[in-house]
């Protein structure tokens, strides 16, 4: 009797085994919805950024230039005249030390090059083929000087394009004795005509006038010719 029963009970422990093997887990984890989801979300994000930041990148490849800042000062010429600018933009020179006229922004544009822009009527100074000095409204090549400086500590500004085909010679801008603007051809780098002294101004508030443009260089300028022999 005992042995059956004990048989008895060793079999329903056998199929309660069996019946609980059979049946299908359900501890087993499941993939979250929400887990996808938030993948697919951050996917997105991941992707918006990146575009973002492409298209950061790409104004800022098409973003200008920033403007080119000079130095404001005064170009004694060692005739004993400033250089200046009349509001014609006709250039010849002035024993007033103290005029708007003779300010001029010396805009670095190269090694050792500079463009000349009057600080009162925003025009460069420029030097065409003939040596003739005149004035643009645009930067031009012809508003390159080159900067160099003398044996007697002076300064001398010569073209960037045009010089002397024969011999090479350089043109540069002067003065005569008059205060008058001489042709480059006819300035010898030698001579006191050719020799200039920047005063810079430490303390420039500015003056009135028109807004001085950004240097550009335009294959088109639309110049204000001004010579004189």
């Amino acid at each position: 009797m005992a042995a059956a029963i004990a048989s008895g009970l060793i079999r329903q422990k056998r199929q309660a085994r069996e019946q609980h093997i059979d049946r299908p887990s359900t501890n087993r984890r499941r993939k979250s919805p929400n887990k996808n989801k938030g993948l697919c979300n951050g996917n997105l994000v991941d992707i918006f950024s990146k575009v973002r930041i492409f298209g950061l990148r790409k104004r800022r490849l098409r973003r200008q230039d920033p403007q080119l800042k000079g130095i404001v000062t005064r170009l004694y010429c060692r005739q004993g005249y400033y250089l200046q600018m009349n509001p014609d933009g006709s250039l010849d020179g002035t024993k007033d030390d103290s005029s708007n006229s003779s300010l001029f922004n010396l805009i670095p544009v190269g090694l050792r090059v500079v463009a000349i822009q009057s600080v009162k009527t925003g025009l460069y100074i420029a030097m065409n083929g003939e040596g003739h000095l005149y004035t643009s409204e645009l930067f031009t090549p012809e508003c390159k000087f080159k900067e160099s400086v003398f044996e007697n500590y002076y300064v001398i500004y010569s073209s960037m394009l045009y010089r002397q085909q024969e011999s090479g010679r350089a043109w540069f801008l002067g003065l005569n004795k008059d205060g008058q603007a001489m042709k480059g051809n006819r300035v010898k780098k030698t001579k006191p005509a050719a020799h200039f002294l920047p005063k810079p101004l430490e303390d420039f508030t500015g003056v009135s006038g028109p807004a001085i443009p950004a240097v550009t260089i335009s294959a088109v300028a639309h110049a204000v010719p001004w010579n004189r022999s």
